[in-house]
């Protein structure tokens, strides 16, 4: 991954759901050309926090059952997604997900995303990942241990980092 747009996860529901914060400010790059003079978080950045959001919860619940099967979340598919108004620097998107259906190979989850601030909804959908075989390359699991490691800092029930 060589961006995040997910900045830390705050709630976690074993085998259910969670929720995570996105602040969005001046020194995100896209806010620059994302308009010039009216700067604001494409809707597709939002999607792809609240997949990293839904990625890691799915990744937590099936592979604390499978260890010995370890499972990457690929976001494959969204459906009714909405977008119900723009996000500007100065807001915190507060990302909430739930997972609706997970079998072996793949999952389905809703989400919200919802100003922090002054509670006004900004989008929600439904979005589909397919648990595909993890590749064991020990840079690639020690880079998502240390990213996961940071999203949870301070998180109570925290699933172990595999």
């Amino acid at each position: 991954m060589r961006y995040f747009v997910l900045d830390k996860i705050t709630e976690y529901t074993p085998e259910k759901g969670a929720k995570g914060l996105k602040c969005i400010t001046l020194t995100d790059p896209v806010m620059h050309d994302h308009f010039p003079g009216l700067p604001i978080l494409p809707g597709a950045l939002i999607l792809e926090g609240v997949a990293q959001l839904a990625g890691w919860l799915l990744e937590s619940v099936f592979n604390q059952k499978n260890k010995d099967n370890i499972r990457r979340a690929l976001f494959v598919q969204a459906d009714k997604v909405k977008f119900y108004a723009t996000s500007e620097p100065g807001d915190v998107l507060e990302y909430e997900v739930e997972i609706k259906q997970l079998l072996e190979d793949a999952g389905k989850v809703t989400f919200i995303a919802k100003s922090k601030l002054d509670g006004e909804l900004k989008a929600k959908g439904i979005l589909t990942f397919h648990l595909a075989q993890a590749v064991d390359r020990k840079e690639i699991t020690e880079q998502r241990q240390y990213l996961y490691k940071i999203w949870t800092k301070g998180l109570e029930n925290c699933p172990p980092l595999i």
